[in-house]
């Protein structure tokens, strides 16, 4: 474990949330991780009205029951899958809003609580301790089966799984990365501000630049300028990579965003960057699914 401990304070750069937030947001917010206090009051809150939505479980690998929250639009017959990849703080009251979101534009939307086996992290009481207890024992393998599960899954519950997207945020925009990489089913990826660059350890053995030449969908990144725990260095030799390999896949930054950009329930919060960078991501969407 030590090799992958000083991962955390790089971790705790990207979360958006300094320490003092962290440590001292006091009682949570309802649906919220602890480690992701303080809790704007301004947090969107999707209606749920015309959808099928609630916490489900689905069979994973080793019959392993895994808990998932899925949101889809009512009378609507085979619509197209997405993924939807936790943040670093897991499957916490954000993501099932966001996974309302893309099932209120039409889309059988699944969020799969990635980080099950290993803990819960909303209860984690700061982010190191979320990375160093939960976070760093996450294998990229299982990560990428348990999403395998997550589209069979869709594919016989209405979805059509043949139209799979992928999207994730911080820690599930890196993974987005890797299962365009890891599929050859899947149609399109948005990745929200994931790491690109990073020492290679044996649960996370590659990262998003390792993977370039081997990506079976087109990827839209969408980065943020002021990105301290992803440097717009990483993100040049990202783009670089893409274009020599002849990849679809590109990265837009946003200037003025830091990371977290879209998170609306926290301070790293960039409206302008957050409403051009969610069209983009519906646009590419609906181009290649």
């Amino acid at each position: 474990m030590t090799d992958r401990l000083p991962e955390t304070e790089n971790w705790v750069r990207m979360s958006g949330v300094s320490r003092r937030a962290a440590l001292g947001g006091g009682a949570a917010a309802f649906g919220y991780a602890l480690a992701a206090q303080p809790v704007s009051a301004a947090a969107t809150r999707t209606p749920a009205e015309g959808l099928e939505e609630g916490m489900i479980r689905f069979p994973a690998a080793g019959g392993f029951q895994m808990n998932a929250y899925r949101a889809k639009p009512k009378g609507v017959k085979n619509p197209p899958v997405i993924l939807v990849v936790q943040e670093i703080f897991g499957l916490h009251e954000w993501i099932r809003d966001v996974t309302r979101r893309f099932a209120a534009l039409g889309y059988y939307a699944i969020a799969p609580d990635m980080y099950q086996r290993q803990g819960d992290p909303t209860t984690a009481p700061d982010v190191q301790t979320l990375v160093k207890t939960i976070v760093s024992q996450v294998p990229d393998a299982q990560v990428m089966a348990d999403l395998d599960a997550a589209a069979a899954f869709a594919g016989k519950d209405g979805g059509d799984a043949k139209r799979l997207g992928v999207t994730g945020f911080c820690w599930g925009g890196r993974i987005t990365w890797l299962y365009a990489a890891h599929n050859p089913g899947l149609k399109a990826g948005v990745a929200w501000y994931g790491r690109l660059l990073g020492q290679p350890n044996e649960l996370q053995p590659k990262h998003p630049i390792d993977v370039v030449a081997d990506l079976k969908a087109p990827v839209l990144g969408l980065y943020g300028e002021l990105d301290k725990g992803i440097p717009l260095a990483d993100v040049e030799k990202m783009n670089a990579a893409l274009k020599a390999a002849g990849s679809k896949s590109h990265i837009r930054v946003f200037p003025g965003a830091d990371h977290g950009f879209l998170a609306d329930y926290r301070p790293s919060f960039h409206e302008a960057s957050a409403k051009a960078a969610w069209a983009d991501a519906t646009q590419w969407f609906k181009r290649f699914l």
